[in-house]
């Protein structure tokens, strides 16, 4: 087998840029694009910024209370509650544009996505690099987004590259080029690795890439595990053999909500998974469609998540069968919990279309 030419096409702060899409005058402004708790005031995260917010140090994740404080100074800034419905439509609409070139397309999120295109380009980067223009021109034409493309003939290498010159960038890295690329870049550039182990990298005097390679698979196998010590020794190396998988988007349904108290107390918890169900179920009434999987979400007091989910024998749209469920897995859950719980959340997936009456469970 011949060289891959792998794409990986990321969208530029996301959701903001969708919001600027609709209100063309937020561009000029920093743009937080929020999830508001239940709780009133400046309660909940940033879920994305735009650039001119991240300048003040606003990012994914942080209080909106504290996104505030560093945007005290720029009066023009917005706070925008998400919209997640607008956001898949227009979603929806640049990956039809982008699956149309790719010989196999693979779906990873609302803003991301790979494509293998060796086929379509004859094995070549020079033609990769044109097609990639084309690409960025026609979702800038018709959807008014920019988005950064990364190319290289794997995935991993595509991926570091698309976020290398954010936002509206375009980085190819052919084969050859792969060392040198990769060698200038902080040990941070590597997907997956986070602070705590950028950390324990520089207490060994490690910044870059390069200084990365010095160490033998020994030593990261006993310092991460064999499984994360083999992936950075050969992602540090770019190697990754893994293929582009054609896979569409995972819908699903889901209704979370932030919690009146933080708890563990099943009878409280149980209170709230019924509501959200009705809620859920309400979503797949109004759609016409079936549910195979049935899932609890948890963020604890701490922000760190937990979650069950269990496939059921057949597809129904039967409210009592996803009460039942999402109360066995909430009981199962709790069970060993020692921590309380923020956030709770019903999800439903592996959807299907009602077609006449499927099964004995698919009456309302």
């Amino acid at each position: 087998m011949g060289t891959r030419v792998v794409f990986h096409i990321d969208f530029d702060y996301f959701y903001a840029q969708c919001e600027e899409t609709r209100s063309p005058e937020l561009k000029s402004k920093p743009v937080c694009v929020c999830v508001f708790s239940d709780r009133g005031g400046d309660s909940g995260a940033i879920a994305t910024a735009n650039y001119i917010a991240r300048k003040y140090g606003v990012k994914s994740g942080i209080p909106i209370a504290f996104a505030k404080k560093r945007l005290a100074e720029r009066k023009d800034a917005v706070f925008i509650p998400v919209d997640f419905d607008f956001y898949t439509k227009i979603s929806e609409k640049a990956m039809e544009i982008i699956k149309e070139i790719a010989d196999i397309f693979e779906y990873v999120g609302r803003d991301e996505a790979y494509l293998d295109i060796t086929e379509k380009v004859d094995g070549s980067f020079e033609k990769a690099n044109h097609l990639a223009q084309q690409i960025k021109n026609s979702i800038r034409d018709k959807i008014k987004l920019s988005c950064s493309i990364g190319i290289s003939s794997n995935k991993l290498i595509s991926k570091i590259a698309s976020d290398f010159q954010k936002p509206d960038g375009l980085t190819t890295v052919p084969p050859e080029k792969i060392e040198v690329f990769l060698d200038q870049l902080k040990i941070r550039a590597i997907p997956g690795i986070g602070k705590k182990t950028e950390e324990r990298f520089s207490e060994m005097n490690l910044e870059t890439i390069q200084d990365l390679k010095k160490i033998d698979i020994f030593t990261l196998n006993k310092e991460f595990g064999r499984k994360i010590g083999a992936y950075i020794y050969n992602a540090s190396r770019g190697i990754d053999n893994e293929s582009v998988k054609k896979r569409e988007a995972q819908i699903q349904y889901s209704k979370i909500t932030t919690l009146k108290q933080d708890s563990k107390d099943y009878q409280f918890l149980s209170e709230n998974i019924k509501e959200l169900c009705k809620e859920v179920h309400g979503i797949v009434k109004k759609n016409n469609q079936m549910f195979k999987s049935v899932g609890i979400h948890f963020v604890q007091s701490d922000l760190s998540n937990k979650s069950k989910s269990r496939m059921l024998r057949n597809p129904t749209t039967n409210i009592e069968e996803l009460e039942k469920t999402s109360d066995q897995l909430l009981k199962e859950a709790l069970a060993n919990q020692t921590i309380a719980i923020r956030r709770l959340g019903v999800k439903v997936s592996e959807l299907s279309e009602i077609q006449g009456q499927s099964n004995i469970t698919s009456y309302f």
